[in-house]
This record gives structure tokens, sequence and C-alpha cells, in this order.
């Protein structure tokens, strides 16, 4: 589709209509990403099964979902934006329906791949479709407003989902997607306009084998290390997803139509630019993730509790991100990335002096700072990273975003979990040294030795977050090295 054609047809107001069928998919599809962590507990009671097993409803879930993303883009130019998206709307909707159905952590495991498998497609699919019909001139602030539901449904999610699962049932967790799934794909088959296929000459085979397992693979082991990176099951994971990423970007430089066109990595300032990414995405992901453990772990908050702490940050991330995109049209993605990243890292400075002491109302100014950190950079690095790359690939670029951000996330909750659980070890024997070496100042009762761990954990988190400032400084800082540059054509 030509530039000047896109200009024309589609003005800001004309796409209103069909970004909101877009951002309901998303939406959908996000908020079930997060939601199910808060009703573990309530599924092992429901189920009669343990938590390794049921671990698995958010496990197969993520490793779905990192399968199928690299084939996304040439999905979507082979049959068609829209095809695809609503497709994989229509495959994650049938699937909310019989998630709700089961009475065994198996079948509820099975029925949550198949969710996976539908929702793996609908993220990198709609940002790519979502550029691709942007006025050229607006699309920051377009991208904006589709990147919402991207990081407002990870924070709403603890508030909607605990909840649900405090004051109803584990099941309306899939029974809301229905509704919202029927009205996204009602509303995009009647206005989300047909976005040109591109010319895909053969099917890259190899690559669509190779891709699934690399991806998959690396999130597997990933995952697993959040347990023991010397298990089985970690070393296994990393090794087979290692081998078959080689292998995979070896086939992808070798042919002429590859799944994931890795040649857009010969622009340096794509190739600066997707570090900064990664680098956010960790210190970003990592703070959405640990907070929360902090509330409930070492403060004892309840799942709607802790959401409620947390909502501040979702209302922030919302009012700054059509800000931003209305900034990066006229700026570039330089100073946004760097003052969104300079937000997170001083409010995750705020989040390592936490304690027992620390209430909801102690972390409300780093929240909104983080919240406002997020909104800032988060879609404009998206944007700024399809700008750098030739505009006929745009949907290849977003499905490599999305496979890497997938292996980022998992990396970053179990880097995360691996120094927390260092630093617990570490404060515990800290502390019992202290208690042996000053009998009398050690907790004489149950309640007082009770009070001592639970600051010793509180301690342990507040070192984690330590480590988050630096990655953030570390991302905020080579974000000085990105430059603005026209897309190209």
């Amino acid at each position: 589709m030509e530039k000047n054609v896109v200009t024309e047809e589609f003005r800001i107001k004309s796409i209103i209509v069909p970004l909101l069928a877009i951002i309901a998919g998303v939406f959908m599809v996000v908020l079930n990403s997060t939601s199910m962590n808060v009703a573990l507990t309530t599924l092992l009671k429901d189920l009669n099964t343990d938590f390794p097993t049921i671990q698995w409803t958010v496990t197969g879930y993520m490793l779905a979902q990192a399968s199928v993303i690299p084939l996304a883009g040439w999905l979507s130019d082979r049959f068609g934006a829209k095809v695809v998206f609503l497709s994989s709307i229509t495959l994650f909707t049938i699937a909310s329906v019989l998630c709700a159905i089961p009475n065994s952590a198996g079948w509820l495991i099975a029925f949550r791949v198949i969710q996976g498998l539908g929702g793996g497609c609908v993220i990198p699919v709609a940002m790519a479709y979502v550029y691709r019909l942007s006025p050229q001139h607006k699309v920051g602030t377009v991208m904006a407003m589709m990147g919402i539901p991207i990081l407002f449904a990870p924070a709403i999610g603890p508030v909607l989902s605990g909840w649900m699962v405090e004051f109803y049932s584990w099941r309306w967790l899939f029974l809301i997607n229905i509704p919202v799934g029927i009205i996204s794909i009602i509303m995009g088959l009647k206005t989300l306009p047909k976005v040109e296929r591109q010319t895909v000459t053969g099917i890259d085979l190899p690559g669509m084998i190779l891709a699934p397992i690399a991806f998959a693979g690396l999130s597997y082991g990933v995952i697993e290390g959040a347990n023991s990176w010397t298990s089985v099951n970690t070393i296994a994971g990393l090794v087979i997803g290692g081998i078959a990423l080689v292998a995979f970007i070896i086939r992808e430089l070798s042919i002429e139509t590859p799944l994931l066109d890795l040649r857009v990595f010969r622009s340096i300032d794509f190739s600066i630019g997707i570090v900064v990414q990664w680098i956010g995405q960790f210190a970003l992901f990592g703070a959405i993730f640990l907070l929360p453990q902090f509330l409930q772990q070492a403060r004892g908050f309840g799942a709607f509790d802790t959401g409620m702490i947390l909502l501040p940050q979702a209302i922030a991330s919302m009012i700054v991100m059509p800000i931003a995109g209305y900034l990066f049209d006229r700026i570039g993605v330089r100073w946004l990335v760097v003052i969104g990243l300079g937000l997170v890292s001083g409010a995750t400075y705020q989040y390592s002096q936490v304690d027992m002491t620390t209430t909801g109302k102690d972390l409300l100014v780093p929240l909104i700072m983080a919240g406002a950190g997020m909104g800032m950079m988060t879609m404009p690095m998206n944007t700024h990273l399809f700008n750098m790359a030739p505009r006929h690939l745009v949907s290849r670029v977003t499905s490599l975003t999305n496979s890497m951000q997938q292996v980022i996330n998992s990396l970053s909750v179990a880097t995360l979990v691996t120094i927390l659980s260092a630093r617990i070890t570490f404060r515990t024997d800290e502390f019992k040294e202290l208690a042996q070496s000053a009998p009398g100042s050690a907790p004489q009762t149950p309640e007082a030795m009770q009070q001592a761990i639970a600051g010793v954990a509180a301690n342990s988190f507040g070192d984690t977050f330590g480590f988050m400032v630096i990655v953030a400084i570390i991302g905020a800082v080579l974000g000085l090295l990105l430059r603005r540059e026209k897309t190209s054509s």
C-alpha cells in the first residue's frame, strides 16, 4: 500500500473504530497472559493437583505463544493481516470457552496451550497492522493508542483477576473473554480494512520448524532457570533452543525468502535500537513482576489489595502514552527513552528502600514514576524499530521483536528469582550468624522470629530491586545513542 494512499484514506478519525477492534483483541490477550498468576493458589484446591502441575497453565501458555510468534509475519504476508488477526482472536475466544469448562488440571493445561497458539499472533500482527494503516505523520500517536492495552492490561490484571477469584470463580477469568472477543471479531469484520499482501514466493519449511523449537526451547529453559540453572530441564531447554536458534539464523541468512528477515540487523540504528529495547524490556517487565511479589510475599497483602496498590502505575501509563506518541512524531525516540528509563530507574531505586514498614502510600510516587516511564518509552521504541526497517518488512520485524521479547520476559523473571533466592539465603545466614554471636539479641518468641524472617525477605527484595536500578540506568545511557531517521521505503 503506497504511502500517499494511506495518508489520504486513513486520517486519525477514520481509523478510530477499526483501532478499537484491534485494541479490544490485544487487551483481551495481554490481560489473560497475566491474570492466571493470581488464580494458581485457588486452582490447586479446586482441581486437586500440585503446584508443579498447575504451573503449566502459565508455562504452557507462554511456550505456545513463543512457538507461533515467529510465524506471525509470514502468515500475515501470505494470507493478509485481517484474516490472520481475526482468525487468531477467534481461536483465542473459542479456547477461552474451553478453559472455563474443565474440572481437571490436564484439560485446563491443554486448552491453555490452544489459547496461547491463538494469542501468540495477535500482538505482532496488530502492531504491523496499525503501523501500516497509520498516516505517516501520525504514526507515533496512533501506535501509542494501540500500546495502551499492552501496558494497562498487566497493571489492571491483578485487580480484576484478584476480585473475580476472591469473590466469584476463577472460571470468570476466561468467561470475560467471550464478549470481548465477539465484539472484536464483529467490529473487525465490518471495519478493518484490508492491507495489501506482501509477495511470498515460497514456504521456508525448515525455518518454520526451527523457529518454534528455538524460541520455545529458550523460553522453557529460562523459565526452568527460575527453579535451578543447573537442572536437567533448564540445560536441555537452553541447549536445544540454542542449537535450534543457531541453525535458524544460518538458514535465514542463506535463503532469499526467510521466515524472519535477519538482514535488518545490518542497520546499525536498528541493532542499537533493539538492544536498548531488550534492556528496557528487562527492566520494565522485571519491575512489573517483582513488586507484586514483594507486596504479597513479604508484606502479606492479598491479591485484590495488591492490585489496588498497583493501580496508579496503570493510570500513569494510560495518561502518558498518548502524550509520548504525540512527542515521538515531533522529536523522535531518543529523549523519550532516556527520560522514560530515567523515571523507571528513579522508581526502582525507591523500591530498593522497601522494608517491613512499607505501605501502599509509600509506593504511590514511585508507582506513578514507573508508569509514566513505561508509557514514555514502550511504544515509541517499537515504532522507532519499525522506522529503521524497510516498510515492506514491518510484519517480519514485529514477529522478530515480539519473539525476542517473550524470551527477555522469561529471562527477566528467571534472573530476578535467582537473585532474590541468593539474597534471601545470604541474609538468612547473616541473621543466623548474628543470632549465634549475640544470643541475647535474637528473637525470643515465635511471633518475633516470624517478624524477623519477614524482615529478611523484605530486605532481600530491596537488594534485588537495587540490581534492577543498574539495568535501567544502563538502558537510559544506551538510549542516548538512538537517533531519529526517516522511515525506509
